[in-house]
């Protein structure tokens, strides 16, 4: 199964940066792709993107999950194509370096399912690190210009 992680040091304290993403309306709209999201319940949500991996494009409704909630360090969540067809899970976690830093760390698996799949999961090992690090740097930009006061 295709996975990757990202790890940045940022100039946000933890409190901080767990009130941005201990709300899903706060990072949806950075997910690349991102067409649209809806709240379910405050632990399920479906997100709609325009997926491209590889020569592959398609719009996908994804189901997401939040599995575990650890405040402020760690949210778990799975998440699921609506066919079924891409499944995978994911962390975002906080660890307090000082009162002004935090690690933050996400990471993301994936793995796509059907006649197509092994070709998908192919292009995804190599698209992943590329999404994943272009998500949690939209998400560092939106905490710092949201919280600006908590920047050294």
């Amino acid at each position: 199964m295709p996975n990757t992680i990202c790890e940045r040091n940022i100039k946000i304290n933890i409190d901080n940066m767990w009130s941005f993403i201990s709300d899903l309306n706060n990072w949806a709209p950075l997910v690349p792709g991102y067409e649209q999201h809806k709240m379910v319940n405050q632990k399920k949500s479906i997100w709609i993107c325009e997926g491209k991996v590889g020569s592959f494009q398609k719009t996908v409704q994804l189901t997401v999950v939040i599995t575990e909630w650890n405040e402020p360090e760690k949210i778990s969540f799975q998440l699921s194509s609506s066919n079924q067809m891409l499944t995978g899970n994911g962390t975002v976690c906080a660890n307090k370096l000082s009162d002004r830093e935090t690690n933050f760390t996400f990471s993301l698996t994936l793995h796509a399912k059907g006649l197509a799949g092994k070709m998908v999961n192919g292009s995804l090992r190599a698209f992943l690190p590329k999404l994943t690090s272009s998500f949690i740097d939209a998400m560092i930009r939106h905490m710092y210009g949201t919280k600006a006061q908590a920047l050294v």
